[in-house]
Protein backbone atom coordinates (compact mmCIF):
# COMPACT_ATOMS: atom_id res chain seq x y z
CA UNK A 1 0.00 0.00 0.00
CA UNK A 2 1.43 3.37 -1.03
CA UNK A 3 2.13 6.05 1.53
CA UNK A 4 0.60 9.51 1.25
CA UNK A 5 4.01 11.02 0.44
CA UNK A 6 4.51 8.59 -2.48
CA UNK A 7 1.03 9.33 -3.84
CA UNK A 8 1.69 13.06 -3.55
CA UNK A 9 5.04 12.71 -5.28
CA UNK A 10 3.47 10.70 -8.11
CA UNK A 11 0.76 13.31 -8.58
CA UNK A 12 3.27 16.14 -8.64
CA UNK A 13 5.54 14.22 -11.00
CA UNK A 14 2.69 13.61 -13.44
CA UNK A 15 3.34 16.96 -15.08
CA UNK A 16 7.02 16.12 -15.49
CA UNK A 17 6.93 12.43 -16.38
CA UNK A 18 5.26 13.20 -19.70
CA UNK A 19 8.66 14.47 -20.73
CA UNK A 20 11.63 13.43 -18.60
CA UNK A 21 13.63 16.40 -19.77
CA UNK A 22 11.11 18.79 -18.19
CA UNK A 23 11.87 17.39 -14.75
CA UNK A 24 15.58 17.83 -15.42
CA UNK A 25 15.07 21.41 -16.67
CA UNK A 26 13.07 22.23 -13.54
CA UNK A 27 15.88 20.87 -11.34
CA UNK A 28 18.56 22.81 -13.24
CA UNK A 29 16.44 25.98 -13.00
CA UNK A 30 16.41 25.60 -9.20
CA UNK A 31 20.16 25.09 -9.22
CA UNK A 32 20.54 28.37 -11.11
CA UNK A 33 18.15 30.07 -8.69
CA UNK A 34 20.37 28.93 -5.79
CA UNK A 35 23.21 30.88 -7.42
CA UNK A 36 21.37 34.17 -6.89
CA UNK A 37 21.56 36.44 -3.85
CA UNK A 38 17.96 35.55 -2.96
CA UNK A 39 18.94 32.10 -1.65
CA UNK A 40 20.92 31.62 1.57
CA UNK A 41 22.58 28.28 2.48
CA UNK A 42 19.74 27.21 4.83
CA UNK A 43 17.11 28.05 2.20
CA UNK A 44 19.08 26.08 -0.41
CA UNK A 45 19.09 23.04 1.87
CA UNK A 46 15.35 23.42 2.45
CA UNK A 47 14.69 23.70 -1.30
CA UNK A 48 16.69 20.53 -1.85
CA UNK A 49 14.67 18.66 0.77
CA UNK A 50 11.41 19.78 -0.83
CA UNK A 51 12.55 18.73 -4.29
CA UNK A 52 13.79 15.34 -3.07
CA UNK A 53 10.55 14.43 -1.34
CA UNK A 54 7.95 15.94 -3.67
CA UNK A 55 9.43 15.81 -7.16
CA UNK A 56 12.43 13.49 -6.91
CA UNK A 57 16.04 14.02 -7.99
CA UNK A 58 16.52 13.40 -11.75
CA UNK A 59 20.31 13.21 -11.35
CA UNK A 60 20.48 11.22 -8.11
CA UNK A 61 23.19 8.90 -9.51
CA UNK A 62 25.53 11.90 -9.84
CA UNK A 63 24.60 13.59 -6.57
CA UNK A 64 27.18 12.10 -4.19
CA UNK A 65 30.17 12.77 -6.44
CA UNK A 66 28.97 16.24 -7.42
CA UNK A 67 28.45 17.18 -3.77
CA UNK A 68 31.92 16.04 -2.74
CA UNK A 69 33.70 17.81 -5.60
CA UNK A 70 31.71 21.03 -5.23
CA UNK A 71 32.26 21.14 -1.46
CA UNK A 72 36.01 20.61 -1.76
CA UNK A 73 36.43 23.23 -4.49
CA UNK A 74 34.31 25.72 -2.51
CA UNK A 75 36.29 25.20 0.70
CA UNK A 76 39.60 25.69 -1.14
CA UNK A 77 38.21 28.90 -2.64
CA UNK A 78 37.29 30.22 0.81
CA UNK A 79 40.98 29.98 1.68
CA UNK A 80 41.60 32.98 -0.58
CA UNK A 81 39.69 35.11 1.93
CA UNK A 82 42.01 34.29 4.85
CA UNK A 83 45.60 34.95 5.89
CA UNK A 84 48.22 32.80 7.56
CA UNK A 85 48.37 34.69 10.85
CA UNK A 86 44.61 34.48 11.45
CA UNK A 87 44.57 30.82 10.45
CA UNK A 88 47.32 29.95 12.94
CA UNK A 89 45.55 31.87 15.70
CA UNK A 90 42.26 30.11 14.94
CA UNK A 91 43.95 26.71 14.86
CA UNK A 92 45.58 27.29 18.25
CA UNK A 93 42.34 28.45 19.85
CA UNK A 94 40.54 25.25 18.90
CA UNK A 95 43.37 22.76 19.41
CA UNK A 96 42.64 21.68 22.99
CA UNK A 97 38.89 21.58 22.41
CA UNK A 98 39.43 19.52 19.26
CA UNK A 99 41.46 16.83 21.02
CA UNK A 100 39.21 16.53 24.07
CA UNK A 101 35.99 16.55 22.05
CA UNK A 102 37.20 13.90 19.58
CA UNK A 103 38.38 11.51 22.30
CA UNK A 104 35.31 11.99 24.52
CA UNK A 105 32.91 11.61 21.57
CA UNK A 106 34.49 8.35 20.42
CA UNK A 107 34.43 6.90 23.95
CA UNK A 108 30.88 8.05 24.62
CA UNK A 109 29.74 6.79 21.21
CA UNK A 110 31.11 3.33 21.99
CA UNK A 111 29.12 3.07 25.23
CA UNK A 112 25.92 4.52 23.73
CA UNK A 113 26.19 2.04 20.87
CA UNK A 114 26.52 -0.79 23.40
CA UNK A 115 23.58 0.56 25.41
CA UNK A 116 21.28 0.77 22.38
CA UNK A 117 22.63 -2.55 21.01
CA UNK A 118 23.56 -0.95 17.69
CA UNK A 119 25.65 -2.95 15.25
CA UNK A 120 29.34 -2.29 16.09
CA UNK A 121 30.47 -0.92 12.71
CA UNK A 122 27.43 1.34 12.31
CA UNK A 123 27.94 2.70 15.82
CA UNK A 124 31.62 3.40 15.18
CA UNK A 125 30.89 5.20 11.90
CA UNK A 126 28.32 7.44 13.61
CA UNK A 127 30.80 8.19 16.41
CA UNK A 128 33.58 9.05 13.95
CA UNK A 129 31.26 11.20 11.86
CA UNK A 130 30.20 13.13 14.96
CA UNK A 131 33.72 13.38 16.39
CA UNK A 132 35.60 14.62 13.32
CA UNK A 133 33.96 15.87 10.13
CA UNK A 134 30.74 14.10 9.28
CA UNK A 135 30.47 12.42 5.90
CA UNK A 136 34.17 12.85 5.11
CA UNK A 137 35.15 10.91 8.24
CA UNK A 138 32.63 8.17 7.48
CA UNK A 139 33.93 7.88 3.91
CA UNK A 140 37.47 7.54 5.26
CA UNK A 141 36.69 5.06 8.04
CA UNK A 142 34.23 2.82 6.12
CA UNK A 143 36.85 1.01 4.00
CA UNK A 144 39.08 0.59 7.07
CA UNK A 145 36.43 -1.39 8.96
CA UNK A 146 35.04 -2.92 5.73
CA UNK A 147 31.49 -1.80 6.46
CA UNK A 148 28.77 -2.84 4.04
CA UNK A 149 26.57 -0.45 2.07
CA UNK A 150 23.72 -0.47 4.60
CA UNK A 151 25.99 0.26 7.58
CA UNK A 152 27.62 3.16 5.75
CA UNK A 153 24.28 4.50 4.46
CA UNK A 154 22.70 4.46 7.93
CA UNK A 155 25.66 6.36 9.43
CA UNK A 156 25.61 8.92 6.59
CA UNK A 157 21.84 9.30 6.95
CA UNK A 158 22.12 10.08 10.67
CA UNK A 159 24.87 12.65 10.07
CA UNK A 160 23.10 14.36 7.17
CA UNK A 161 19.80 14.63 9.10
CA UNK A 162 21.51 16.27 12.08
CA UNK A 163 23.55 18.51 9.77
CA UNK A 164 20.33 19.81 8.25
CA UNK A 165 18.95 20.64 11.69
CA UNK A 166 22.22 22.28 12.80
CA UNK A 167 22.31 24.64 9.85
CA UNK A 168 19.04 26.24 10.98
CA UNK A 169 19.38 25.80 14.74
CA UNK A 170 22.93 26.95 15.51
CA UNK A 171 22.71 30.60 14.33
CA UNK A 172 19.53 31.02 16.39
CA UNK A 173 21.18 29.52 19.48
CA UNK A 174 24.32 31.60 18.93
CA UNK A 175 22.29 34.80 19.11
CA UNK A 176 20.30 33.44 22.04
CA UNK A 177 23.50 32.88 24.05
CA UNK A 178 25.00 36.19 22.81
CA UNK A 179 28.07 34.47 21.36
CA UNK A 180 30.69 36.60 19.66
CA UNK A 181 31.63 35.75 16.09
CA UNK A 182 34.86 34.19 17.35
CA UNK A 183 33.00 32.04 19.90
CA UNK A 184 30.33 31.01 17.41
CA UNK A 185 32.86 30.08 14.74
CA UNK A 186 34.73 27.89 17.21
CA UNK A 187 31.49 26.29 18.43
CA UNK A 188 30.36 25.51 14.88
CA UNK A 189 33.66 23.86 14.04
CA UNK A 190 33.52 21.65 17.14
CA UNK A 191 29.82 20.78 17.32
CA UNK A 192 28.52 20.60 13.72
CA UNK A 193 29.42 17.46 11.80
CA UNK A 194 29.99 18.28 8.11
CA UNK A 195 32.18 21.08 6.76
CA UNK A 196 29.34 22.22 4.48
CA UNK A 197 26.95 22.91 7.36
CA UNK A 198 29.74 24.43 9.49
CA UNK A 199 30.56 26.94 6.77
CA UNK A 200 26.88 27.53 5.98
CA UNK A 201 25.95 28.30 9.60
CA UNK A 202 29.07 30.40 10.22
CA UNK A 203 28.64 32.45 7.03
CA UNK A 204 25.15 33.37 8.22
CA UNK A 205 26.58 34.57 11.55
CA UNK A 206 29.33 36.78 10.15
CA UNK A 207 32.66 36.94 8.25
CA UNK A 208 34.87 36.49 11.33
CA UNK A 209 32.83 33.47 12.41
CA UNK A 210 33.27 32.03 8.91
CA UNK A 211 37.05 32.38 9.00
CA UNK A 212 37.37 30.81 12.45
CA UNK A 213 34.93 27.99 11.72
CA UNK A 214 36.49 27.00 8.39
CA UNK A 215 40.06 26.97 9.70
CA UNK A 216 39.31 25.06 12.90
CA UNK A 217 37.05 22.57 11.10
CA UNK A 218 39.63 21.71 8.46
CA UNK A 219 42.36 21.40 11.11
CA UNK A 220 39.99 19.04 12.89
CA UNK A 221 39.55 17.01 9.71
CA UNK A 222 43.26 16.16 9.76
CA UNK A 223 42.49 13.92 12.74
CA UNK A 224 40.92 11.48 10.28
CA UNK A 225 44.36 9.91 9.80
CA UNK A 226 45.18 9.02 13.45
CA UNK A 227 41.57 7.95 14.12
CA UNK A 228 41.60 5.74 11.01
CA UNK A 229 44.89 4.16 12.08
CA UNK A 230 43.49 3.51 15.57
CA UNK A 231 40.35 2.05 14.01
CA UNK A 232 42.41 -0.33 11.88
CA UNK A 233 44.11 -1.61 15.05
CA UNK A 234 40.86 -2.00 17.01
CA UNK A 235 39.06 -3.76 14.16
CA UNK A 236 42.22 -5.77 13.37
CA UNK A 237 42.25 -4.72 9.73
CA UNK A 238 45.78 -4.34 8.37
CA UNK A 239 44.78 -3.94 4.73
CA UNK A 240 42.12 -1.23 5.08
CA UNK A 241 42.73 1.81 2.87
CA UNK A 242 42.50 5.28 4.39
CA UNK A 243 41.06 8.16 2.37
CA UNK A 244 43.04 11.25 3.28
CA UNK A 245 41.27 14.60 2.56
CA UNK A 246 43.98 16.08 0.34
CA UNK A 247 41.85 19.12 -0.49
CA UNK A 248 42.83 20.50 2.94
CA UNK A 249 46.38 20.92 1.61
CA UNK A 250 45.01 23.04 -1.25
CA UNK A 251 43.03 25.09 1.28
CA UNK A 252 46.28 25.79 3.18
CA UNK A 253 48.01 26.67 -0.11
CA UNK A 254 45.20 29.13 -0.94
CA UNK A 255 45.71 30.87 2.42
CA UNK A 256 49.48 31.11 1.82
CA UNK A 257 49.00 32.50 -1.70
CA UNK A 258 46.50 35.09 -0.49
CA UNK A 259 48.87 36.18 2.30
CA UNK A 260 52.18 36.33 0.43
CA UNK A 261 51.36 36.83 -3.28
CA UNK A 262 50.13 40.40 -3.89
CA UNK A 263 48.80 39.59 -7.36
CA UNK A 264 46.20 37.28 -5.81
CA UNK A 265 44.65 40.15 -3.82
CA UNK A 266 42.74 41.47 -6.84
CA UNK A 267 41.18 38.09 -7.70
CA UNK A 268 40.60 36.90 -4.13
CA UNK A 269 37.19 38.58 -3.53
CA UNK A 270 35.80 37.06 -6.74
CA UNK A 271 37.12 33.60 -5.88
CA UNK A 272 35.58 33.81 -2.40
CA UNK A 273 32.27 35.01 -3.84
CA UNK A 274 32.11 32.09 -6.29
CA UNK A 275 33.06 29.72 -3.46
CA UNK A 276 30.16 30.94 -1.33
CA UNK A 277 27.83 30.28 -4.26
CA UNK A 278 29.37 26.83 -4.61
CA UNK A 279 28.67 26.15 -0.94
CA UNK A 280 25.02 27.14 -1.40
CA UNK A 281 24.74 24.75 -4.35
CA UNK A 282 26.39 22.02 -2.26
CA UNK A 283 23.74 22.36 0.44
CA UNK A 284 20.97 22.27 -2.18
CA UNK A 285 22.38 18.99 -3.52
CA UNK A 286 22.74 17.55 -0.01
CA UNK A 287 19.08 18.33 0.65
CA UNK A 288 18.09 16.87 -2.72
CA UNK A 289 19.73 13.59 -1.72
CA UNK A 290 17.72 13.23 1.50
CA UNK A 291 14.47 11.64 0.36
CA UNK A 292 11.95 9.69 2.44
CA UNK A 293 13.63 6.37 1.61
CA UNK A 294 16.95 7.58 3.04
CA UNK A 295 15.30 8.93 6.18
CA UNK A 296 13.39 5.69 6.77
CA UNK A 297 16.49 3.54 6.30
CA UNK A 298 18.24 5.20 9.24
CA UNK A 299 16.16 3.63 12.01
CA UNK A 300 15.43 5.02 15.46
CA UNK A 301 18.29 3.56 17.51
CA UNK A 302 21.16 4.85 15.32
CA UNK A 303 19.38 8.21 15.11
CA UNK A 304 19.09 8.35 18.91
CA UNK A 305 22.79 7.55 19.21
CA UNK A 306 23.60 10.40 16.82
CA UNK A 307 21.32 12.82 18.67
CA UNK A 308 22.72 11.95 22.12
CA UNK A 309 26.31 12.27 20.91
CA UNK A 310 25.51 15.54 19.19
CA UNK A 311 23.80 17.01 22.27
CA UNK A 312 26.76 16.02 24.43
CA UNK A 313 29.44 17.46 22.17
CA UNK A 314 27.41 20.62 21.46
CA UNK A 315 26.58 21.18 25.14
CA UNK A 316 30.05 20.50 26.53
CA UNK A 317 31.85 22.55 23.86
CA UNK A 318 29.43 25.49 24.32
CA UNK A 319 30.05 25.53 28.08
CA UNK A 320 33.81 25.32 27.57
CA UNK A 321 33.79 28.15 25.01
CA UNK A 322 31.58 30.42 27.10
CA UNK A 323 33.52 29.93 30.35
CA UNK A 324 37.11 29.14 29.37
CA UNK A 325 37.82 30.21 25.78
Amino acid sequence: METNSKILQKNLLYLFEINKSKQQIFFIALLLFCMTSFVTPPIALLLGLVIANLFGHPFIHLNHKATNVLLQVSVVGLGFGMNVQNAITAGKSGFFLTITSIISTLILGFFIGKWFKIEKKTSHLISCGTAICGGSAIAAIAPVIKSDEKQTSVALGVIFILNSVALFLFPIMGHQFHLTQNEFGLWCAIAIHDTSSVVGAASKYGPEALHIATTVKLARALWILPVALGTAIIFKNKSGKIKIPYFILFFILAIILHTYVPQITFLAPYIVSFSEIGLTLTLFLIGAGLNIAVLKSVGLRPLFQGILLWLCIAGMSLMAIMHFA
